[in-house]
């Protein structure tokens, strides 16, 4: 048995069972693959994958428990590297962050200005995506870290420990007929075509849940994937934008006035998601740390022992 068998039947399942797909993603051929998978499926005396001719249709009952310890065995192979690593080579390395375009753009750039004057000889990566992206970078081990607002407690491969809370502001061009109407009430915007963000992004569920309690149906004309966007064309007057207040910056965004929206939208929660079970090393948690000061290293380590999620903001 080899490790790169075990990293072979994963693929296949993390690709859909399309062997051609978990080919390319690990550089080898489709044929390759088959043949390592009959051999280590003719070592173990069983069949891991359902066929229908050369096709694989599915995961056998016992497939599914040795794809599970293959997973293990693959992470705790990792772990291996990484603390070897960590003792042979001292505060150096390669170091991969996943966030989203709010995240990145705003919440982050003072951390990881922070964190490479204290790690001059660790690499920091940056990766943006959507929630879901972000979440699945974490779980294949494609990013040592990921933070965002939406998806990461949602899947039990993954750690997501609580960062901060904040709301949404509701943005106009200086002089919007809507600033003679604050308070701001749901109606009244409702009246006007708004920009805002994808469904998939920054606590945009919770805007549609706020419209949908009071029977209302928003004129959402635009949707877009980061605050820039949507700040830009509230610029040019195609509607009022609704952001996370940590994107707007009154001194950088001139023509625009932001009124703040929590009485309208439930808060939001950042998180920071790890992979459950990855060993991390002295510069992983002093990232955590500078980003999340509540996440200390003892309260990481809880959480990754306890199996969830044992800090609450």
């Amino acid at each position: 048995m080899k490790l790169q068998q075990l990293r072979y039947i994963v693929e296949i399942q993390r690709q859909g069972l399309n062997v051609s797909e978990a080919a390319e993603s690990l550089y080898t051929s489709q044929p390759g693959i088959s043949k390592q998978v009959k051999l280590l499926e003719d070592e173990l005396g069983i069949a891991i994958f359902e066929r229908s001719g050369k096709r694989f249709t599915g995961v056998t009952e016992p497939g599914k428990v040795v794809l599970t310890i293959a997973e293990r065995i693959l992470r705790e192979a990792e772990n291996l590297k990484r603390a070897s690593s960590e003792f042979a080579t001292g505060d150096t390395g390669r170091l991969v962050l996943a966030a989203t375009h709010t995240q990145a753009r705003y919440a982050l750039p003072v951390v990881v200005r922070d964190f490479m004057a204290e790690h001059p000889e660790v690499k920091l990566e940056m990766h943006q995506g959507s929630p879901i992206q972000i979440a699945e970078w974490v779980m294949a081990g494609e990013a040592d870290i990921g933070i965002a607002t939406e998806a990461l407690d949602q899947y039990p491969q993954l750690i997501s420990l609580p960062v901060r809370q904040w709301t949404h502001c509701v943005i106009a061009p200086e002089g919007h007929p809507i600033l003679n109407s604050l308070p701001l009430s749901l109606n009244e915007l409702a009246r006007w075509p708004l920009i805002t963000y994808d469904t998939a992004f920054t606590g945009r569920s919770r805007i549609n849940r706020a419209f949908e309690r009071i029977g209302v149906q928003p004129n959402i004309a635009l949707t877009a994937l980061d605050a820039d966007v949507i700040k830009t064309y509230v610029s040019l007057g195609l509607g009022l934008g609704i952001i996370s207040a940590l994107a707007f910056d009154a001194q950088r965004d001139i023509g625009l006035v932001a009124t703040d929206a929590a009485h309208l939208f439930e808060s939001n929660t950042t998180r920071l998601a790890l992979r459950r079970g990855t060993y991390l090393r002295r510069y992983d948690y002093d990232l955590i740390a500078l980003f999340a000061p509540h996440l200390s290293k003892r309260v990481v380590d809880m959480a990754m022992q306890g199996g969830g999620d044992e800090y609450q903001l």
